[in-house]
């Protein structure tokens, strides 16, 4: 007897509905690498030379403990929270994927990428020095289907290791997996494009070694061993292709190293159209009009995602090619974080350096975009109209970005039109003073007109003299509101635009350690707190959360900074 697919309006509850879903278009159309294994036993570090993805399976978490899900995605994707306490459901999504069933696979797949940092590629990286070993280490895919008419595809991170592991152990650690668990949702609820959370498992008896910082700790980079409780997040895109693996294609076409390489540069382009914008581009175009159109809306998201970074003060501390994802939305949350104190050269990854500072992102974005556009020129080579097209919209980047900017910065002052003076008047003000990014902001939406009501937001007591230039700047500001409409509604819209609730390292800090005990309350209470990021909550929850960051928390490592160690 054959199953028929749940219906739109049934939320599936079980394993065996889920499973039903299930449609695989990366492992069904690219080519697989012809050197894996058959049966997915392909965990050692080895170059790969060809192939779109490798068959890989996870390794399963020993003695796995549910932590949490997110309830919004479940509902979005329309499943039931009671497919949590499904004993296959659990197993898969910590790792043990023996227990998946036709239609779905047994067998994962991870994928390689190259490494381009500000628009200059590196293979030294990579194990082997060629780059060939470079990719999903410890992320593996799982599953991809169909819900509710919308692709997705899942991918287990801390699932073990694959060939691209670079002889590491493949887990992702309990603090590093409730930090990118968090940082996803809250993304999604300030409305900026991101991968989602799914689920999250630890394991109760498998640990790992990881440099962190000793308690109280002012050192720059970590100054201890700690052994942390591995943990496997399920993390959920309509795909993830990055720019990184549109480099290792056309590297691949540059060198000659197979007779396929430029078919499999074309075929991976041709997917990604498929997968991340098949709604917006003409599928009856000729190849070469589909790059050029591809080339337009990717410049369009990228530049857009980065305004929103912007917008809400994250920090995306390594944004290198193989951290942009080609679908325009933020992937791989690995040392990010959110400015509290305003600095336009906030970067609170201690590797990271200026390059990829707060107010320098745009910069990176543009040089991800930039091997992007190398990617795909060798595909219309034969082209020369559309190759005139597509370097024309690269070079209009920097424009494109800057428009971007400036929509923003008007949309957050509440107002209607982008006025350089007063930006580049409260960026003075803002460096001069120390400013905590998000409640100031969220004051402002109130359209004071005194500088004593944003006062909650200074960090230290201002001068008579800056007072007073804060107070003309704001009468200034104040004026051009008036003129846009009716006070209520401009701060209601930038209320809208400015949250209340911020991401706090020191309040994420006492929740994953306290994880690490086995007490997931203050996972969950954030959770629920910043999925609504943008309302007026509670008393206990504005006491508790909307506030400064405490003095004894500067400087000190693992809150105000932090290694790249997950």
């Amino acid at each position: 007897m054959s199953l028929s697919k749940p219906s739109a309006q049934q939320r599936i509850s079980t394993f065996d509905e889920f499973v039903r879903l299930a449609d695989y278009s990366l492992m069904d159309t690219l080519n697989a690498d012809p050197d894996a294994t058959g049966d997915g036993n392909d965990h050692r570090a080895r170059q790969v030379f060809s192939g779109h993805f490798v068959p890989v399976t996870p390794t399963p978490l020993p003695d796995p403990e549910y932590v949490t899900h997110s309830s919004t995605f479940f509902n979005e994707l329309g499943l039931s929270d009671e497919l949590v306490n499904d004993p296959k459901f659990c197993q898969v999504f910590s790792g043990d994927i023996s227990a998946a069933h036709k239609p779905m696979r047994k067998i994962g797949w991870a994928v390689g990428y190259a490494l381009s940092i500000y628009g200059t590629e590196y293979t030294h990286q990579c194990p082997f020095g060629t780059g060939n070993g470079y990719g999903d280490g410890r992320a593996i895919s799982v599953f991809e289907g169909v819900f509710k008419g919308q692709r997705w595809e899942m991918q287990l991170k801390g699932g073990g290791t694959t060939p691209y592991c670079r002889d590491a152990d493949g887990r992702a650690v309990l603090r590093s997996s409730v930090r990118e668990f968090l940082a996803q949702e809250y993304m999604h609820a300030l409305g900026v494009p991101t991968t989602r959370s799914l689920t999250l498992y630890v394991s109760k008896s498998e640990t790992v070694a990881r440099p962190w910082y000793s308690q109280d700790s002012y050192s720059t980079d970590p100054d201890i061993m700690v052994d942390n409780p591995v943990a496997i997040s399920t993390r959920v895109a309509p795909s993830f292709l990055r720019v990184g693996q549109l480099e290792l294609f056309a590297r691949r076409v540059r060198g000659n190293t197979h007779p396929r390489a430029l078919e499999e540069l074309r075929m991976i382009v041709s997917h990604l159209i498929d997968r991340e914008y098949q709604n917006d581009i003409n599928q009856d175009l000729v190849f070469a009009d589909q790059v050029v159109e591809l080339a337009k809306l990717f410049r369009r998201r990228l530049t857009s995602l980065v305004a929103n970074w912007q917008r809400i003060g994250y920090c995306q501390g390594n944004y290198n090619s193989d951290n942009c994802a080609t679908g325009g939305f933020t992937l791989d949350y690995g040392p990010f974080g959110f400015c509290e104190i305003f600095d336009p050269g906030f970067q609170p990854w201690t590797g990271g350096g200026e390059h990829f500072s707060f107010f320098n992102q745009p910069t990176a974005a543009e040089a991800n975009y930039h091997m992007f556009w190398t990617a795909v020129r060798p595909l219309l080579a034969k082209d020369a109209e559309a190759l005139k097209q597509l370097d024309q919209i690269r070079h209009g980047f920097a424009e494109a970005m800057q428009k971007q900017i400036q929509k923003m910065w008007a949309a957050k002052l509440g107002l209607t039109d982008y006025h350089p003076k007063i930006v580049q008047g409260l960026m003075q003000l803002l460096t001069k003073s120390e400013v905590d990014y998000t409640i100031f902001f969220r004051e402002l939406s109130h359209v004071p007109e005194n500088i004593s009501a944003l006062k909650k937001s200074f960090y230290r007591k201002n001068s008579q003299q800056l007072d007073e230039q804060w107070q003309s700047w704001l009468k200034n500001w104040h004026d051009l509101v008036i003129k846009g409409g009716h006070l209520a509604e401009i701060s209601a819209k930038m209320k809208q635009i400015n949250p209340k609730y911020a991401w706090r390292e020191w309040l994420i800090v006492p929740a994953y350690q306290q994880a690490t005990r086995g007490d997931y309350t203050l996972v969950r209470e954030l959770q629920e707190v910043l999925s609504s990021p943008y309302d007026e909550q509670s008393q206990r929850v504005e006491d508790k959360y909307y506030r400064l960051k405490p003095e004894a928390f500067f400087n000190v490592g693992g809150v105000s900074h932090y290694s790249c160690s997950s």
